[in-house]
């Protein structure tokens, strides 16, 4: 009878020690991902990803989470037609070849219940690295519209181009560096 009633209490705490992540979905509307690349040490050339889709899911409890994100890389927009067409080429983007870019987060920062950062992996043109993404603003609220919890934020990183083999334009004096903001809002599921 002790063996079976401290079988018990052990069963009991580990269910209510186990954390349950909530998961979300991104709200493509609410969703906005850019970036930006110093040109010859001057102004600072723009682009957007119009297409991106994915799910967060997160435990504020246990401090943990997971964050899996696609951008289509055909979606790709700097406002000028003659400068898409060569982003998408494959001098730079390769749109053809690697059709999507992707992020998959697995360790989740804290700072009591707010998010600080998402540490991960990107994926750019077939080629891997590990990546942080800072958050500057996160926050969760409930949508007086959907009646649902939305949490998300602004997050900023800093890429290497040339590891990822995009390189173009480096021998001319283009910045080897390109930060990559993304504003982010994710609907409870």
């Amino acid at each position: 009878m002790i063996k079976q009633l401290a079988l018990a209490a052990a069963l009991a705490g580990a269910l209510v020690g186990t954390a349950q992540a909530d998961t979300y979905k991104i709200d493509p509307t609410h969703t906005y991902v850019t970036y930006e690349i110093l040109h010859f040490g001057t102004s600072t050339n723009r682009g957007r990803f119009d297409k991106k889709e994915g799910t967060v899911e997160f435990d504020r409890a246990a401090k943990t989470g997971h964050v899996d994100v696609t951008f289509d890389v055909a979606g790709a927009s700097t406002g000028y037609a003659a400068m898409d067409k060569h982003l998408l080429s494959p001098e730079i983007l390769d749109a053809e070849k690697f059709p999507t870019v992707h992020f998959v987060g697995d360790k989740f920062t804290f700072d009591g219940d707010k998010v600080t950062a998402v540490s991960g992996q990107l994926t750019i043109k077939g080629k891997t690295g590990p990546v942080t993404l800072k958050a500057n603003h996160f926050n969760c609220y409930t949508n007086p519209m959907l009646k649902r919890e939305v949490c998300g934020g602004d997050f900023e990183t800093e890429i290497d181009r040339p590891f990822y083999g995009v390189d173009y334009g480096v021998a001319y004096g283009f910045s080897k560096s390109l930060k990559l903001v993304i504003q982010v809002e994710a609907i409870h599921q």
